[in-house]
């Protein structure tokens, strides 16, 4: 349980800070928890971090460098990856529309100003609930539920996330400009590996 619990904190951390801009009471979150710190290691270490006002860090550096990698330089989309033609797939076609019906997931497109269902921070935000899924089955003893709802998390990461998210992140490493997207590029691509090879083994 603390393990899949651990999960799905991973998850939702990543969802957020790749889906929008920061707001100050997510800066401060990051800023006040250590356990966060830990996986953001250059950005612990930026003097700025705790030298510059929090409200400066977001307008001068924090959310320009979010446009720059999510708006005008590089396409945070499955489908422009995986179609030949390089378009984004925006209508019920997108080929993650069916997994998220299938269990109950619902895309905030104006919460996420996304325009499309396959924005990876979406993508992120889909494990997030699939692992918040297993949390219950977990809490319910019911073994059945929890093996279903690993093996849908093992098939997501297989047949979407990792067909192009690498990169996209490894992309966004190279172009970022501030710490926070450079670990969080690292991190987010660190941790999608890992838990596909914790997910190989529990579903085996």
């Amino acid at each position: 349980m603390q393990n899949t619990q651990a999960r799905s904190n991973i998850y939702a951390l990543l969802s957020r800070i790749l889906l929008q801009e920061l707001d100050i009471e997510i800066l401060q979150t990051i800023k006040k928890d250590e356990n966060i710190l830990e996986f953001l290691p250059t950005l612990r270490d930026w003097k700025e971090l705790h030298e510059v006002d929090d409200k400066k860090l977001l307008e001068e550096y924090f959310n320009p460098d979010f446009v720059n990698l999510s708006v005008l330089h590089l396409i945070p989309y499955e489908t422009f990856y995986t179609r030949e033609d390089q378009m984004i797939e925006t209508g019920g076609a997108n080929p993650v529309t069916d997994m998220y019906s299938a269990y109950d997931f619902m895309v905030d497109f104006e919460a996420a100003r996304s325009v499309s269902a396959d924005h990876i921070g979406i993508e992120y935000e889909f494990m997030h609930h699939l692992t918040n899924a297993e949390i219950t089955a977990l809490e319910n003893d019911d073994a059945d539920a929890v093996k279903e709802v690993r093996e849908v998390q093992h098939e997501f990461l297989n047949k979407h996330l990792l067909q192009w998210a690498p990169m996209y992140l490894i992309n966004m490493k190279y172009e970022a400009r501030t710490p926070l997207y450079y670990d969080t590029a690292e991190m987010a691509l660190e941790f999608i590996l890992s838990d596909n090879e914790y997910l190989t083994q529990e579903t085996k």
